[in-house]
């Protein structure tokens, strides 16, 4: 009563002000954290506020001369524009009409009175933060970025304007290498918050039919609990089944192979083309040698990258799938070194019959790998046989092929009892 008395006694003017006054409003948790950090880790729910939160730092840091370049970066150019700017908790919802940003779409830019600017990003399109500089940077569901790695890499080294440059990253968890070594990071502030953490503000319908259909469950663990959940259900692959060798340490090799699988299309939205090395030891199991995949590169680029690698590595064939733009791939290997052993293969099984007697040589020890391969690792653990994965995985579908050719269809492998 007393709260509504005193707001009851506001002017318009006065009421306006308290509209646009955050710490008034916000949780707790919800404020940025006290203390030495470089980036703001909040791992949260559906529905707990992330994005308000995130556009509140960015107005908080523009308003208090804290940053004069603000990079914003989100999976997809439309979840920038969509969500961080122009969402009903975005920067533009959020900001008070006398400091409010001018939004010009075709430059992706956004520009304050004060001469702030903040510029919209994709992590689709990593290349595009390379070269500009930042004092800060507002990061959304980082978990979901389809290039984590490359598009963070390469926002860091941006981050280097001024004398504190900081990062607000607001993400829902998934268990990607990035997000748990973030969370592992000293430098990192985390802050951990769930969706029933604002259930006053949610509708009552999402309460009613969403959170009561997945509380409890796995997914709703991760999408409104926000738990970091280590194995995907379903996954062929989980990480223990995914054994690492010091490569110092490999047995006599009997046989290197490559392995290509093609993206349809080229461009920085383009899947990856996946490029796997593998080979099969005397001990008879499997050893994956490198990951050579790359996005955004134009066929004859990988034509030349392969054929370099295709010596370095001693590879005694070359595995390319005609299946979907293979026959262009191909014909560039050829024209580029005709010297090249290559076998084209075609799929004629679905992806999970070709996948599943490679998960199995892994469930039973027989395959290592020879480095860290973040990347591809998240591929396979996140792999399911309805295809959920949202891109296509090309360099599962690369270690598939140079692994059957190696060790499923040659039979040339042994049992091995998996070590503890």
């Amino acid at each position: 009563m007393k709260t509504q008395k005193i707001l009851n006694s506001l002017t318009n003017a006065e009421a306006e002000m308290l509209l646009y006054d955050w710490p008034f409003w916000a949780r707790d948790h919800q404020l940025p954290p006290g203390g030495s950090w470089t980036h703001w880790l909040l791992l949260a729910g559906r529905g707990f506020g992330k994005t308000r939160t995130g556009a509140e730092w960015v107005r908080y840091r523009i308003e208090n001369k804290l940053s004069r370049r603000v990079a914003l970066v989100a999976p997809t150019a439309a979840d920038v524009r969509d969500t961080m700017v122009e969402g009903e908790s975005g920067i533009l919802a959020v900001s008070p009409p006398w400091v409010r940003p001018v939004f010009e779409p075709a430059k992706r830019r956004l520009t304050w009175p004060c001469g702030a600017v903040a510029t919209l990003f994709s992590a689709d399109e990593p290349d595009r933060l390379r070269g500009p500089q930042h004092d800060g940077a507002w990061v959304d569901e980082l978990a979901a970025w389809r290039y984590q790695e490359v598009a963070w890499d390469m926002l860091l080294f941006g981050l280097r304007l001024g004398q504190n440059p900081q990062c607000c990253i607001t993400t829902t968890p998934r268990p990607t290498p990035l997000i748990q070594a973030l969370v592992q990071d000293k430098n990192v502030h985390l802050t951990h918050g769930t969706t029933f953490d604002n259930l006053d503000n949610l509708a009552p319908t999402f309460k009613e039919d969403v959170i009561a259909k997945y509380k409890g469950t796995r997914l709703g663990r991760q999408e409104l609990m926000a738990e970091i959940l280590s194995d995907t259900p379903g996954a062929l692959w989980s990480k223990d089944m995914i054994e690492k060798i010091d490569p110092d340490h490999l047995p006599p090799l009997e046989r290197i192979v490559m392995a290509v699988d093609p993206p349809v299309s080229t461009g920085q939205s383009a899947d990856e083309c996946g490029v796997i090395v593998a080979a099969l030891g005397q001990d008879g199991c499997g050893y994956v040698l490198a990951d050579l995949s790359s996005q955004g590169l134009s066929p004859l680029s990988w034509a030349k990258q392969i054929a370099v690698a295709y010596y370095r590595y001693e590879a005694s064939e070359l595995i390319i799938e005609v299946n979907q733009g293979g026959d262009l791939v191909e014909t560039l290997v050829k024209q580029v070194d005709r010297g090249l052993n290559v076998r084209p293969v075609r799929a004629s099984k679905s992806k999970l019959a070709r996948a599943e007697p490679v998960a199995l040589l892994y469930e039973k020890g027989q395959v290592f790998h020879c480095d860290e391969f973040s990347e591809l690792n998240q591929q396979l653990c996140h792999y399911t046989p309805n295809g959920n994965s949202g891109h296509s995985p090309d360099r599962l579908d690369a270690l598939v092929w140079a692994l059957t050719a190696l060790m499923v269809h040659s039979g040339r492998h042994k049992p091995r009892l998996k070590s503890l």
